[in-house]
């Protein structure tokens, strides 16, 4: 962790003001709604940068039907012969929608260049389509933001040691995670010429230190709210009338019973 940044923000500190961000979410979702924008939020990032943490943080406490997840695994025979976009298009948002890519059709120019499960040549197309591609949403209307999770070696060396450790994160480990330890240079190198190209006025990136995650996802939902057009619409009211009878309990006729 850098010195600049100082000890580690706490748990306390860290959910009082996601709480607050929470109620602007749920502001925001209402507004798409409203509105029928669609928004749609790319998540890039090393290995443990914390991509994963940072989309349940936005989505917990939204609709689930209105605000979905894309996390796709490596494309199957049929996949890997369509134009590379294909799958990712599917996955768009329509009116009123939140697409959170838990990576994104940036995996050409990070895990699949460095591993070499994409040709050099393949790798510089994508290069230079992808901005061409990303013009083509934003101009379509959607709304694109897009953000590189930054971590320093050591950072990510403990973290790859905390999963090893815990039975319950060790499923985050992959072969590929494995290998790509010793590559921490070449990521940076992909990643620097990833950025050089696909930055652009119409679909820029954000980097956002995640050296602390906690405070790297309440910066990330910081900037993403404040980046979107005034999102405050009225509420509709609800009220219940009253039942007209006393509350009842419960009751099942057959042989089920409820266990507990």
């Amino acid at each position: 962790m850098s010195k600049k940044q100082g000890k580690r923000m706490s748990r306390k500190d860290y959910l009082d003001e996601l709480t607050r961000l929470e109620i602007e979410l749920n502001d925001l979702a209402r507004w798409l709604q409203h509105s029928g924008q669609r928004l749609m939020v790319l998540l890039e990032g090393r290995d443990t940068a914390g991509k994963g943490g940072t989309v349940i943080a936005i989505s917990a406490t939204l609709n689930p039907r209105q605000c979905r997840t894309v996390a796709l695994p490596k494309p199957d025979e049929r996949e890997a012969t369509q134009w590379y976009y294909q799958r990712y298009v599917e996955h768009l948002p329509a009116a009123g929608e939140i697409v959170l890519f838990d990576r994104s059709w940036y995996n050409r120019a990070g895990v699949e260049r460095v591993m070499g499960y994409c040709t050099e040549s393949e790798a510089r197309a994508f290069l230079k389509q992808t901005p061409v591609f990303e013009r083509m949403l934003v101009d379509e209307g959607i709304l694109l933001f897009k953000y590189w999770l930054t971590v320093d070696q050591a950072e990510q060396e403990q973290r790859f040691a905390d999963r090893l450790a815990d039975p319950l994160k060790r499923w985050k480990l992959s072969p590929v995670d494995v290998a790509a330890r010793e590559k921490y240079a070449e990521y940076g190198r992909a990643r620097d010429e990833m950025l050089a190209a696909t930055h652009t006025r119409w679909a820029p990136w954000t980097l956002v230190d995640y050296n602390d995650q906690r405070r790297g996802r309440l910066t990330l939902i910081r900037h993403l709210l404040d980046h979107i057009p005034d999102r405050k619409v009225p509420e509709a009211r609800i009220e219940f009338p009253p039942l007209g009878h006393a509350p009842l309990k419960e009751k099942f006729t057959g042989p089920l019973k409820p266990i507990g």
